[in-house]
């Protein structure tokens, strides 16, 4: 069965990094577009970035442009987004799914809390 584990979440301060994977199983990885998507406190789910299945096209929302890069390995089968530059306002729990337009599958996600 499709399996979506994220890790890499944590407790930063603003201005840090983090970089998020996402191991996938159960499926081919690499036939798949791959989403991140993330849920602040008491506000609805967010689109963050997608990438394709070859691995060079991306897209990010205007709020992380600049600051976020996804990427992925599919000899691991592994999503990433690396995160530089935070804010406050990218607490939230982050969640990888796969697809890009219809997002069928979803981890359990992980914790990112950006605070002094």
């Amino acid at each position: 069965q499709v399996q979506l584990v994220e890790s890499g979440g944590g407790l930063v301060q603003p201005g840090g990094s983090l970089r998020l994977s996402c191991a996938a199983s159960g499926f081919t990885f690499s036939r798949y577009s791959m989403t991140w998507v993330r849920q602040a406190p008491g506000k609805e789910l967010e689109w963050v970035s997608t990438i394709y299945s070859g691995g060079s096209n991306t897209n990010y929302a205007d709020s992380v442009k600049g600051r976020f890069t996804i990427s992925r390995d599919n000899a691991k089968n592994t999503l990433y987004l690396q995160m530089n530059s935070l804010k406050s306002e990218d607490t939230a729990v982050y969640y990888c799914a796969r697809g890009s337009s219809e997002l069928n599958y979803r981890g359990l996600g992980t914790q990112v809390t950006v605070s002094s």
